[in-house]
């Protein structure tokens, strides 16, 4: 068997001096005793007749000096640092009646190894070798362990050499399944195929563990295949695989998203008659519940509860965890039941997930009655915890009960981290409480919580929206000033911010800034400043920065066209716009229902009615759904046209083939109606029909309307009319009494003057212009 045929990796170089002894490394440490001197020591010994106590910074535990191996052990292992055992071992050696032992140097050389005190381990070494303590192999576990802790792992290899070539103690299989485990957890698969190679030239035999340690190297670095083949080589050394060795695999298999992988090799293990645990059933509920399939995962689970499994805690932490993430909150609360029926305490992890997905589905009220049974039982929340409640708050607009609980969480000793700070900011910025937000941000540096990305990207972007962008420079130095990383997010948003006021200077000064700082523009970048070029018709700019764009290696999306095709088609250049669409189906950019509908509004725009109309049938025939951008210009130039039967035609036929028709549809072929000349009552009927779909009619044209009416000695209509849109437009009673009262005396001119105002004054958001 060899690792290396089965290992893909990248070429490599061997560790140097691997044969070397151990290297006095030193790793430093918050506070690292000085060395001292054993004159020191020994001056300030007592006569030995006298208790001894070793101070390790408390009361020490008298030690008489005729100390039994077991009472020097004990109190070696009551000592808290490093140094005081090591004084105290010292102190032992001078006593006449010291016998060394070898769980005594074992419990100094885990304290050293523990802190990385590798000077002092190596000295202790050298006394184990000059004194009668025979070593075995588990004492030099410590050592690999300990260099391991530190990512000295050239070191731990290193060990074997120490092992046998200045203690005489022969690595055995147990050494090297120990050290080769240690490695693959490090990720240090290069030295695993070295030290196995060096196992097997010294001839010693692998076992199970051997095996199961190489697969799971070989499933950490992907090589699935290979693992199932080092499987099966295990028969040639006379092993059969075990319970771990298929559960590795089944677990390789579910990190690569490959259920059927798993449960291919599931189907192997009770091929081969090899016992199951709840250890592999739980792999195989992890790997149901990771790819969404829990409904699959809970038929599993009853499945293998029929051939006696029992469900365990991680079992229904896993169940509940994947029902919350597919949305089926409740079932996760009717497993958490039955956790607690079945006598298992819900853990930090089971009611994160729980409280995580009451969040996600927006309830927030039962996220927080599963927050106080979490208390209740005294299970004590963390960060994670309250930064899902308190997000969902503040995307709510709670953002004043989302503060109480950030209190509440300080007040319980959890305090805030940046990711409940930039909650709270963002959730204050949407409800336009940026001063508050801002007062915040300066709370949150003073309590030492350091501000992100996020957090100044959340501020940078408010204070854009709203034009403030000197305010938003100075937070951009402040955040160079603090070290904290700016990306193409900060930019584009300051860019966008500067465009949108028409200052397009100050945005490309942002553009050129992104190259000195080392930060790469993206598609966005261009896209905002084309945008704002060509809106204050700088199109030959825009032009130019596109072929920048590509010379960088980016490619022109469908906004980066539409920005262009706006700027032609708002000025009735219909020549260049069609050019732009060409160019943009020739480079392999699909338009969109934007592209389409600003051209059939340029088209319109000048003049060229039954081209667009065209177009706009051309378009339908391809099966893609149209907006009311789209058919608006169109509907607007044939009710200009007096054609009220085809606009009327093409309204409808908007409501069956596209998306429902807004408030500005409704408004042209209300004004079409009322203008046209065409029978008052289909203008009546429409009306209406639109104040029943809550788009309330357009001021001046219901003018229109009534006057034509009152022509018509049709009062009465005219009256029921004026009901039906003060009900939707919520008149109060005596705003709906003034106005009926001025028409039920038949002062038409003044009620509908009362009514005008009214509507004029509220301004509802769906209506009228």
């Amino acid at each position: 068997m060899a690792f290396t045929s089965y290992l893909k990796c990248y070429p490599w170089a061997p560790p140097q001096n691997l044969n070397r002894p151990l290297l006095s490394h030193q790793i430093p440490k918050p506070e690292k005793a000085a060395p001292f001197p054993l004159s020191r020591i020994y001056a300030k010994q007592p006569p030995p007749a006298l208790s001894f106590a070793v101070s390790s910074g408390t009361a020490g535990i008298p030690l008489s000096p005729d100390f039994t191996p077991k009472q020097l052990l004990d109190r070696v292992r009551s000592v808290e640092d490093e140094t005081t055992a090591l004084r105290l071992l010292r102190w032992a050696k001078k006593q006449p009646n010291f016998v060394p032992t070898l769980p005594i140097y074992e419990e100094i050389l885990q304290k050293l190894g523990n802190v990385g005190s590798f000077d002092s381990l190596s000295q202790v070494l050298d006394d184990m070798k000059h004194s009668e303590v025979t070593v075995s192999e588990g004492t030099f576990f410590i050592l690999i362990n300990s260099y391991a802790k530190f990512e000295l792992y050239n070191e731990a290899v290193g060990v074997l050499h120490v092992m046998e070539k200045e203690f005489g103690v022969r690595p055995g299989t147990h050494t090297y399944n120990f050290l080769l485990n240690v490695l693959v957890d490090g990720n240090k698969l290069v030295l695993v195929e070295t030290v196995h190679s060096k196992m097997l030239s010294d001839g010693v035999k692998p076992d199970v563990s051997t095996f199961n340690i190489l697969i799971k190297a070989l499933c950490k670095a992907h090589q699935i295949r290979p693992a199932i083949l080092l499987m099966e080589e295990m028969a040639n050394y006379g092993l059969a695989p075990d319970e771990k060795t298929f559960t590795t695999l089944m677990q390789g298999y579910i990190e690569e998203g490959n259920l059927g992988g798993a449960l291919r090799v599931r189907e192997q293990m009770v091929a081969s008659q090899c016992a199951w645990s709840n250890v592999t059933i739980n792999v195989l509920i992890n790997g149901f519940c990771k790819e969404g399939k829990v409904e699959e995962a809970l038929i599993f689970v009853q499945e293998m509860a029929n051939e006696g499994f029992c469900p365990d805690k991680f079992t229904f932490n896993t169940l509940i965890s994947g029902l919350c993430k597919v949305g089926h909150v409740n079932h996760a609360l009717e497993i958490l039941d039955l956790m607690l029926q079945e006598g298992f305490d819900p853990d930090l992890f089971t009611y994160n997930a729980v409280i995580s997905g009451l969040c996600k589905t927006g309830e927030v009220k039962e996220a927080m009655e599963v927050l106080s049974q979490m208390l209740s039982r005294g299970c004590t929340p963390n960060a994670v915890t309250y930064n899902a409640i308190i997000n969902t708050l503040c995307k709510d607009n709670q953002v004043q009960e989302a503060t109480e609980l950030a209190r509440f969480l300080t007040s319980k000793g959890v305090l805030p981290d940046v990711s409940t700070f930039n909650s709270l900011i963002q959730g204050l910025c949407l409800s336009s409480n940026f001063s508050i937000a801002m007062d915040l941000f300066f709370e949150m540096k003073t309590k030492g919580c350091k501000p992100d990305e996020f957090t100044y990207n959340i501020l940078i972007d408010c204070l854009c929206t709203k034009g403030k962008l000197d305010e938003a420079l100075r937070l951009l130095k402040d955040m160079e000033s603090s070290g904290c990383a700016r990306s193409v997010i900060t930019y584009n948003t300051l860019i966008d911010g500067f465009c949108k006021i028409k200052k397009i200077e100050e945005a490309e000064e942002i553009f050129d800034q992104m190259e000195v700082q080392g930060v790469s523009r993206n598609l966005v970048t261009y896209n905002t400043l084309i945008d704002g070029l060509s809106k204050c018709k700088r199109v030959d700019e825009a032009a130019q920065l596109m072929d920048q764009m590509l010379m960088e290696g980016l490619k022109p999306d469908k906004f980066t066209y539409n920005s262009l095709l706006s700027y032609f088609c708002r000025t009735g250049d219909i020549k260049k716009a069609a050019d732009i669409v060409q160019t943009m189906t020739t480079n392999g950019c699909e338009p969109d229902v934007v592209t389409y509908g600003t051209l059939i509004q340029g088209l319109c725009k000048a003049g060229r009615t039954e081209i667009a109309s065209r177009l706009l049938r051309s378009i339908q025939m391809k099966g893609m759904v149209l907006t009311p951008r789209a058919y608006n210009p169109v509907l607007q130039a044939l009710f200009k046209r007096k054609r009220i039967k085809e606009a009327m035609r093409l309204f409808r036929e908007m409501e069956e083939k596209s998306e429902s028709p807004d408030a500005v549809s409704y408004k042209i072929a209300f004004r079409g109606l009322c203008c046209g000349g065409g029978p008052i009552a289909e203008a009546v009927d429409f009306a209406v029909e639109m104040t029943e779909r809550g788009y309330i009619p357009e001021t001046s044209t219901f003018y229109m309307l009534a006057e034509g009416l009152c022509a018509l000695d049709m009062e009465e209509t005219l009256v029921s009319l004026v009901e039906k849109v003060m009900v939707k437009a919520r008149f109060s009673d005596n705003e709906a009494a003034m106005v009926m009262g001025f028409l039920r005396i038949r002062k038409f001119e003044d009620g509908l003057a009362s009514f005008g105002r009214v509507l004029n004054s509220q301004n509802p958001q769906k209506g009228y212009w």
